[in-house]
Formats: C-alpha cells, structure tokens, sequence
C-alpha cells in the first residue's frame, strides 16, 4: 500500500481558504492531515513526524531539508488584523509587551518592529495562558490568530504588525508557507496546489460557514490575507 505524506497546518480561521481543497478534493485520499499550533507544526515537520507544514516562516532556516513546495501559503500587503499588539494605552506609553510564544514569527517580527521601525525599548515577557487579562495599564501583548480577532472590540489601541512592517519595508508579509522536508511527487504537489486554489473559489461560503460575530471574514478572506 502507498503510504500516506503527512500534511500538517494550524486550525485558526486564516487556513480555512487552504484547507477547503485539502479536505474535499481527491488528494484527501493520499493524505493525512493533522492540525496544531505554529511553533508545534515547526518541531513536527522537523523530527519527520509530518512531511509538509503550513510553517512559520521563521522556523523554515532551521530544518536543513526545508524547501518550499506550494505557491499557497499565508500573507498579507497591509494590515492582517489577526496578528497585532493590543494595549489600553497609546504606543508612546507601553513599556511591557507579553510575546505569545505560540507563534514564534509574531515574537521575531514583534521584536524587529521595537527595534528599527518604532525604535522604543520595553520589557518582553512570556505568556502565561491567561496572558490577555494581563493586558492593562502601560502593559501590551501581541495576540494572533482567531484570538485576536475576537479582541478587537475589547482594547482601546491595537497595532498591526503586518501593517506595521509594510510602513517599515514597503512590503508585503509572508507569516506561513508550505514547507515539505523531503523532495515529494511532481504530480502529488500538482494536486496539492490545485487542493489549495480550490478554496479561492469559495470564499463568500466558506466565510459564512464559519461566520463570527465581531469580524467580517469576507474582507478578511478577501483584503486582509
């Protein structure tokens, strides 16, 4: 029997677009698809546990195998609302930010931002599972995902980091992209590709299959990522 590649990708709303294909078209039968938090999707791909991941692109120097094998992946050119530092307070004023550590990509750029583009010193410190109700007085955090779109209504300031980057750079931000950690099939990464376009063509249904209350993911699907 042919054996299975193993396909590894985070469960927050950015990947439903990705996962549409992988999860009804025909290449579901030659796969395996498992889904877990960014930094875990980088230690998986890397002790061979899985053969592609939707990886974080700060993770991708430290496989030696790494190449990416998809034209899919998660970006944005502006602001992508669901990766930002959330405060009560004006920037000016911040002088703690807590770093999800979940996603090592949102703590690098984060830290690159402090450094060269807002050039302010603050204290970093790691998250504890209850880090958002640490976010008061002139102390920050970066949340991501589906966590962070939730927030939005519930601080007075919150600052995009893709944003961010694009005034720093004047370019767009790649967060993830498929990252195999082995040569695999030309005809298998054909259909992995189409798998992903698939879902480019359903976004308004797949928006409102999993339509929230506090975004629109129309123009999250369509303007932001």
């Amino acid at each position: 029997m042919k054996s299975k590649i193993k396909v590894g990708a985070v469960s927050y709303l950015n990947t439903k677009p990705l996962l549409y294909g992988l999860e009804r078209s025909s290449i579901k039968e030659n796969i395996v698809l498992s889904l877990a938090y960014p930094a875990q999707l980088a230690q998986d791909l890397k002790s061979g546990a899985i053969d592609i991941a939707l990886l974080p692109v700060v993770a991708f120097q430290e496989i030696d195998t790494a190449r990416i094998v998809s034209e899919y992946g998660i970006a944005a050119n502006g602001n992508v609302v669901s990766v930002a530092l959330f405060s009560q307070v004006p920037l000016a004023e911040i002088d703690t930010v807590i770093l999800d550590y979940q996603s090592r990509t949102s703590v690098r750029l984060t830290r690159l931002l402090f450094a060269e583009f807002w050039e302010k010193e603050v204290q970093f410190l790691p998250a504890s599972n209850h880090f958002i109700q640490e976010i008061k007085g002139n102390t920050a955090a970066v949340i991501i995902g589906d966590r962070a779109l939730e927030q939005l209504p519930n601080f007075k300031y919150h600052y995009d980091l893709s944003a961010a980057w694009k005034s720093h750079t004047g370019l767009p931000f790649v967060f993830a992209a498929w990252v195999a950690n082995k040569d695999l099939p030309a005809d298998f990464l054909a259909a992995f590709d189409a798998a992903n376009a698939m879902g480019l063509d359903h976004l308004d249904e797949i928006a409102e299959a999993n339509a929230i209350p506090y975004y629109e993911l129309k123009t999250y699907y369509k303007d932001n990522i």
